[in-house]
C-alpha cells in the first residue's frame, strides 16, 4: 500500500515504541503472517506451539507464553483472510514497575507484503523485516568525475552518501623536455583511459548490486560525457543513466551540487521538494519583518489558530508530545509540550506534582489544527541537510504564511 508521509511517520513511531518493550525471559511472541497464508493454518500452528509450551520449565514463563498464544488465537477469529499485505502480531508480558508484568498486544498491517510466515518467542520483539520495509525508498546512483578525481555516491531517499573517492594519477598536459609532444600526449591519454576504467570498475562494484531507480553523472565540460558514453560502466548501469550535468566540483560537495543540478529532472523526489520548502521558509524569514514566515511552536500555533498558515513544515525528528496535566491538590490544570517520555510537571499554583491526564504526539496535534484550517502539512526528514537545519535552528517547526501577521498581537 502507498503510505502518506504522516502514515509513514506513525508506522515508524509504532516500531520505535514496540522496540522499547522488553520481556523477562523468552515471553514475547512476534508472528508474521503473509497475505497468502490460510488463517486456519496459522491457528493450527499456534495450537501446536501451545502444546509444545507445556514443556517450558519456568511456571511463570509457561503461563505467559500460553496467555500470549491464546490472545493471538482470539484475534485470528476476526480474520477470514489476512489483509492485503499480511499482518504482524506482537504479544506478550512486558516488565512493569517492581516485580510486576503487564500484557501487551499489538498488531500492525505492514506497508509492504510480508514475504514469509515467521514465529519467534524471545525477550524482545523481532522488528527487522518491518524496518527493512521502511527503508525501501527511491535510490539513485551518483557519479561526479573529471581528469583529476571522481566521487561515487548514493542519493538514498533524502540522504546523500559518499561511497568512495578516486584520485587520478593522470599528468597535466604541459610538455616535458626530452619527449616528443605526440608521445607525451599518448602517455597522458593512456593514463586517462586507465583512470576512467578504474572509476568505471569502482562504480560497477559499488552500484551494480544496489536497487537503483537511475544514475546521475556530473562533472566539468566534455569529460563527464566521455566517461558516461564510453565503455567504462557496465551495460546494466549505462541503461540506468538518466542525464549528465555540468558541475564545478568532483568531491563530496560535487555530489550535492549534482543533486541540486538535477532538481528539475528529479522534481518528484522528496529531497528536492523538502529542500525547496525549507529554502522558501528561510528566504521569507530573511525578509524585513520576517516576511511570510514564522517558526517555533508558540508562533506557529498562534498562526494556525487564526488561519494564517499556508504550509506547515514539521521535522519528523521533533520527538515531543502535547500533554494535559491536572493538580490533584489544588485542581489547577494546564496543557504543555514536553520531550518524550513526559515527566509530571510541578504545579505553578501550589508547587506539588501534577497528574498527566492525557498526552498525544505533537505531530498529530498540529496536523489536526492545520487540517481544520485548510493548511497544507509537510513532514521534513531530519536526515537531509535542510531537515537537520529545521530541527536544530527552528525547533523542528516552521510555517509559510498566507498573509503577514504581527507576532506581538497574534
Amino acid at each position: 500500500m502507498e503510505m502518506s508521509k504522516k502514515q509513514e511517520y506513525e508506522f515508524k513511531k509504532a516500531l520505535e515504541n514496540i522496540q522499547e518493550l522488553k520481556g523477562r525471559g523468552t515471553e514475547l511472541i512476534s508472528l508474521y503472517v503473509p497475505p497468502d497464508k490460510q488463517i486456519s493454518d496459522v491457528a493450527a500452528y499456534l495450537r501446536e506451539e501451545m502444546s509444545q509450551s507445556s514443556n517450558i520449565k519456568s511456571k511463570s514463563t509457561r503461563k505467559h507464553v500460553q496467555a500470549a498464544i491464546k490472545s493471538i488465537l482470539s484475534k485470528l477469529k476476526y480474520f477470514r483472510t489476512p489483509p492485503k499485505n499480511g499482518i504482524v502480531f506482537f504479544v506478550g508480558h512486558i516488565s512493569a514497575a517492581g516485580d510486576q508484568t503487564e500484557m501487551i498486544s499489538e498488531s500492525l498491517e505492514p506497508p509492504a507484503p510480508v514475504e514469509t510466515f515467521f514465529y519467534r518467542c524471545d525477550s524482545e520483539f523481532f522488528l527487522e523485516p518491518l524496518r527493512n520495509m521502511m527503508g525501501e525508498k527511491a535510490k539513485y546512483g551518483l557519479i561526479v568525475v573529471d581528469r583529476s578525481e571522481a566521487t561515487i555516491g548514493l542519493l538514498n531517499g533524502n540522504k546523500v552518501e559518499v561511497l568512495t573517492n578516486v584520485q587520478s594519477q593522470v599528468p597535466s598536459k604541459h610538455s616535458r623536455g626530452g619527449q616528443s609532444a605526440q608521445r607525451f600526449e599518448r602517455l597522458i591519454e593512456n593514463a586517462a583511459h586507465q583512470y576512467f576504467k578504474k572509476v568505471g570498475d569502482k562504480s560497477n562494484h559499488l552500484l551494480l548490486e544496489e536497487n537503483l531507480e537511475g544514475i546521475l553523472i556530473g562533472g566539468p565540460g566534455a569529460t563527464k560525457d566521455y566517461f558516461a558514453e564510453g565503455e567504462f560502466l557496465h551495460h546494466e548501469l549505462k541503461k540506468k543513466v538518466i542525464e549528465h550535468f555540468n558541475t564545478g566540483y568532483t568531491d563530496e560537495y560535487g555530489l550535492r551540487e549534482l543533486v541540486k543540478m538535477a532538481e528539475d529532472t528529479l522534481s518528484g523526489l522528496e529531497v528536492v521538494k523538502e529542500k525547496k520548502l525549507v529554502n522558501q521558509l528561510l528566504e521569507e524569514i530573511r525578509k524585513p519583518n520576517g516576511g511570510l514566515a514564522t517558526y517555533g511552536e508558540e508562533h506557529v500555533r498562534r498562526a494556525l489558530m487564526i488561519g494564517a498558515v499556508d504550509t506547515l513544515l514539521i521535522s519528523d525528528g521533533i520527538n515531543r508530545v502535547t500533554a494535559h496535566a491536572v493538580c490533584g491538590d489544588c485542581g489547577h490544570d494546564m496543557e504543555f509540550t514536553s520531550k518524550s517520555p513526559v515527566k509530571s510537571p510541578e504545579c505553578p499554583q501550589c508547587g506539588n506534582n501534577m497528574d498527566i491526564e492525557s498526552k498525544r504526539d505533537i505531530i498529530d496535534d498540529l496536523y489536526e489544527m492545520a487540517e481544520g484550517m485548510g493548511s497544507d502539512v509537510e513532514l521534513i526528514s531530519d536526515e537531509s541537510e535542510e531537515g537537520e537545519l529545521l530541527l536544530r535552528a527552528f525547533g523542528g517547526l516552521g510555517a509559510i504564511l498566507r498573509f503577514r501577521i504581527d507576532e506581538g498581537n497574534t
